[in-house]
């Protein structure tokens, strides 16, 4: 606060009224100017945005491009002052710019040529390192990375468990005992070798383009939810590479998941320990089959302890998974780059 000066006094005795409201009318003056500076100079504080968050995004992730025109952030997901973009032209105003890593394989020729002062540039992937090219030409050229990895500066899982107090187990019923949906099968893929081995103990189903026997959109979940297990396998192991087939095939479906990916103590970071089978858990996949053939019916109910506590939420809306980047920006690390990015997602 502005402290007021010292009325001049004469020294021949007290100071005359005219001097009194002059005096007074020049402290008011003072008092009444400091509502007219800016917060960060009265308080030392520094000045907050408070302009809404222009993210623009370079290409759409996927192939299917929503309106984004309205304030779709608020609208959908409750999440103000974020707007979204495609348009280029707006370049110059966006503070974030977002590119998908799907769409920087044409390289930088199809990149602005200058970042405007101040803006941050946001690399974004969900797939894994094995399946993730061309990393090696990005050096030196994103301040913030977005993808399943915990460690990224804007975190964005395949899904979550989120608290529910329902204390209620839902079992769909069961008329098999493992399924498997699978479109891209590779014979080099660890999955495939493991199928191969554990399809000589028990009989697998298997559904999706790779066995001929394609599922429609709305009939995934019903045709997994039959099966007593799911075989949940990664097309590549990573860390915290946990997909869609944990969350949506398997856990949303209501079937115990096998799972085949990073190590059981990752997998024990997003679910209860007791919600899944690891296939490390077993010495041999014989041990595994045995094991899935001979549960009883009370040791399977013990698999969904964690409906009682919690639900599955699935991302997997581009336009949710953009709109948290204003969530995450008040907290994000400003003036970094990452000099070496395919040394950073392949550690």
């Amino acid at each position: 606060m502005l402290r007021a000066p010292l009325l001049p006094r004469p020294l021949w005795g007290r100071p005359s009224m005219k001097a009194v409201v002059t005096a007074g009318v020049f402290i008011t003056t003072l008092w009444n100017l400091r509502y007219f500076l800016s917060p960060s100079e009265v308080s030392g504080e520094a000045p907050k945005h408070t302009e809404p968050l222009m993210v623009l995004v370079w290409k759409w992730p996927s192939k299917q491009v929503p309106n984004i025109s309205r304030d779709i952030c608020r609208e959908l997901y409750g999440i103000t002052g974020c707007w979204l973009t495609m348009e280029r032209q707006l370049l110059g105003q966006a503070n974030v710019v977002v590119f998908p890593h799907t769409t920087l394989q044409s390289g930088r020729d199809t990149l602005p040529k200058q970042r405007p002062p101040g803006q941050n540039w946001v690399w974004v992937s969900l797939e894994s390192p094995s399946n993730t090219k061309a990393l090696a030409g990005w050096n030196q050229t994103f301040n913030w990375v977005m993808t399943y990895r915990r460690d990224s500066d804007i975190f964005i899982p395949y899904g979550k468990l989120v608290p529910n107090q329902s204390a209620t187990v839902n079992i769909p019923t069961k008329t098999n005992l493992v399924s498997w949906v699978i479109s891209n099968y590779h014979r080099t893929q660890k999955r495939a070798e493991v199928y191969k081995n554990l399809s000589r103990y028990l009989h697998v189903n298997i559904y999706g383009k790779a066995n001929k026997k394609p599922l429609c959109r709305d009939c995934l979940l019903p045709t997994t939810s039959k099966s007593k297990f799911y075989l949940a396998f990664e097309n590549s192991i990573h860390q915290d590479y946990i997909t869609e087939k944990l969350w949506r095939n398997s856990l949303m479906a209501g079937t115990v998941p096998v799972v085949l990916g990073p190590p059981r103590a990752n997998y024990e970071q997003f679910i209860p320990a007791d919600s899944f089978i690891h296939v490390d858990d077993f010495g041999s996949l014989a041990e595994l089959a045995t094991f899935l053939k001979t549960m009883n019916s009370s040791r399977y109910r013990q698999f969904f302890s964690w409906q009682k506590r919690y639900s599955v939420k699935l991302y997997a809306d581009w336009r949710e998974r953009i709109c948290t980047i204003c969530t995450a920006y008040p907290s994000l690390p400003r003036g970094q780059v990452y000099p070496d990015l395919e040394s950073w997602f392949k550690a």
